[in-house]
């Protein structure tokens, strides 16, 4: 009821700004997002402590070198502050030893893995900037097929180095995404299906506790084995994963286009097929995107094989496209082509679903165009874009308790929007319309006769300003209790992020 509440509260406000016009000043739908309050010299004179106090493995560098903007760009630079320093530590001890100068200080920071967090502040700060970037092994162990994995590292990265070998882990989508902030935070797959989410196939943490202490959690160390597992950056520095590996082969890959005039037969061909699929090799994406004044649509299939079986995606493959490719190849070659489109400015969030049927999915169309044309008003830049992201009914059966999701016996399917823009003095609208167009979506859900007042939307996707309890449900609790064991001072809270 107090997910319901919520988005009830969502809805009225767009109702009372007049959602056609978005006429506000400023102040987006009762969310502030505010930067930390600091002092500039206190940051730079912590950042001067820590250059003199490092090993030789690790550096601090200051605005105008390149090493420094490289350590603070992100995906989006809608995402990125100017911070006093970035310091990228080479070493366990010298983690601990920026976490305990920053805990003296009291001074924000942040911790940066790969940069594609579209959130302000989560991995950005005006104060520390922690990059991970030189945490970057990867060590494969074939005795007990498993994998060591920096947590500087993107995916790409680490299938440019496994799949070569014939092996590979459970990752990221699409080209560019980090390890750390996919994995902290649940982390969905193309082979969630067969092995479930990354955190599902985790069995060791190495991390640094806020007080400087170097820990190996496993799954005898129950609070923060639990915790870890999308409870992101509150419990301490993660500086590498060990993750369950598999056998790769060759995948197989197609990528549909369609004009708006064959939505219609396109989603309901895709709506059958959805009903009908049990090949857990087998995953798919749909998509609905405004650019450049019109409406398109694309499919992307996967299968982790070199061939589907036989008329497995045939009538999907026999729709009338505006464009088609077949891929046949590389899973690192797969990935490489789901690169993410360059946007000055990006916001992100998610929908939770239970199902994907025809009216669900010819709402994911009418926001798509509502919010495109309303936008492009304030910024004529602007790309829209609406996810559907189906899984098997079972995929969260392969996993046990975790932060995140709070309910694995809820399949939910993630869902996510992404509005991408050039204009900064346009942020605010943007944010207004991604939490009106997601308070829209979810209600077109529960028309359709879906229960969603405890599905949880997607800890990476949610939209900053998200209710903690409507992400971690009855999970909240214990994840606070663990926070205040590990990290009693709340050296943590001083980084951006969802904060327990």
């Amino acid at each position: 009821m107090q997910k319901l509440a919520f988005l009830k509260r969502v809805l009225l406000a767009c109702v009372l700004q007049g959602q056609l016009g978005l006429v506000h000043e400023g102040r987006g739908a009762g969310y502030v997002y505010a930067r930390p309050s600091f002092s500039e010299n206190g940051c730079r004179a912590t950042c001067e402590k820590i250059a003199t106090s490092l090993s030789p493995a690790s550096q601090v560098f200051y605005p105008g070198s390149q090493e420094f903007n490289a350590d603070i760009s992100h995906w989006a630079n809608s995402s990125s502050y100017v911070s006093a320093c970035s310091v990228e530590p080479g070493s366990l001890s010298d983690v601990g030893l920026i976490l305990c100068e920053i805990s003296s200080a009291r001074v924000p920071f942040a911790v940066k893995g790969g940069g594609h967090i579209t959130n302000p502040g989560f991995s950005s700060t005006p104060g520390v900037h922690i990059s991970m970037s030189r945490f970057n092994d990867i060590v494969i162990h074939e005795d007990s097929e498993t994998v060591e994995i920096g947590a500087g590292l993107t995916w790409t990265e680490v299938y440019k180095y496994l799949v070569p070998k014939g092996i590979n882990v459970v990752g990221g989508r699409i080209d560019g995404v980090g390890v750390a902030g996919l994995t902290l935070g649940g982390g969905y797959s193309w082979k969630t299906n067969q092995y479930g989410l990354t955190v599902d196939t985790i069995t060791e943490f190495e991390l640094v506790l806020p007080d400087g202490e170097v820990k190996i959690v496993t799954e005898k160390d129950e609070d923060l084995w639990f915790a870890l597992k999308g409870g992101f950056n509150n419990y301490g520095i993660v500086t590498k994963f060990t993750l369950k590996s598999h056998q790769q082969t060759e995948v197989w890959g197609a990528f549909l286009g369609f004009a708006e005039d064959v939505a219609d037969v396109a989603q309901a061909t895709f709506v059958k097929f959805l009903a009908q699929r049990h090949d857990h090799k087998a995953a798919q994406l749909g998509e609905s995107v405004y650019s450049n004044g019109s409406v398109s649509l694309g499919i992307t299939l996967f299968y982790d094989g070199p061939e589907p079986p036989k008329g497995l995606y045939d009538e999907l493959l026999d729709l009338p496209t505006t464009s088609k490719t077949i891929f046949n190849g590389s899973f690192t070659n797969f990935i490489l082509s789901q690169s993410s489109p360059t946007f000055k400015r990006v916001y992100f969030t998610g929908v939770p679903m239970l199902h994907y049927t025809e009216p669900v999915m010819k709402a994911f169309v009418n926001e798509t165009k509502f919010w495109g044309e309303r936008l492009s008003k304030y910024d004529k830049s602007v790309v829209v874009l609406y996810g559907a992201e189906p899984l098997e009914p079972d995929f969260l059966t392969h996993g046990e308790p975790s932060a995140y999701p709070p309910d694995r016996s809820l399949a939910v399917l993630p869902s996510g929007i992404l509005y991408g823009w050039s204009d900064e003095s346009a942020d605010t609208y943007m944010a207004d319309a991604l939490r009106c167009s997601a308070a829209s979506l979810v209600e077109a859900g529960i028309q359709d006769g879906q229960d969603l007042k405890n599905a949880a939307p997607y800890v990476n996707y949610a939209l900053f300003g998200t209710p903690l309890e409507e992400m971690y449900g009855g999970h909240l609790g214990r994840l606070r209790e663990i926070r205040m064991k590990y990290n009693p001072e709340d050296i943590m809270g001083l980084a951006g992020g969802w904060k327990f």
